[in-house]
């Protein structure tokens, strides 16, 4: 069973940085895009940042310049490093990785918390 799993959330003050992962459960898996979303109360769901299975990335324009996507392909994990976070910031963030098992699907992770006091 596939299960993508997300950490590194918490509580930070405005300025500060914090760094999620994304783990895919077997190392086996090949993972194809990876992207990170977020959803505050009460809004829909966005993309923050993709990476391709090449290393391409793509970010919100709300975010260019403050957070960067990097992914480990030998550990099937990615990370998202979150700089100069704002209060706007705050939200569940959440993973969705592409991957190939015996088809292609994206799987969502659970989700963490990521909160940024003024």
């Amino acid at each position: 069973q596939v299960q993508v799993v997300e950490s590194g959330g918490g509580l930070v003050q405005a300025g500060g940085s914090l760094r999620l992962s994304c783990a895919a459960s077997e190392t086996t898996f090949r993972v194809n895009e990876v992207g990170w979303y977020r959803q505050a109360p009460g809004k829909q769901r966005e993309m923050v940042a993709t990476i391709s299975t090449g290393g391409t990335t793509n970010y919100a324009d709300s975010v260019k310049g403050r957070f960067t996507i990097t992914r480990d392909s030998a550990k099937n994990t990615v990370y998202l490093q979150m700089n100069s976070l704002k209060p706007e910031d705050t939200a569940v963030y959440y993973c969705n990785m592409v991957i190939t098992i015996w088809g292609t699907k994206g799987y969502w992770g659970q989700g963490t918390q990521v909160t940024v006091s003024s």
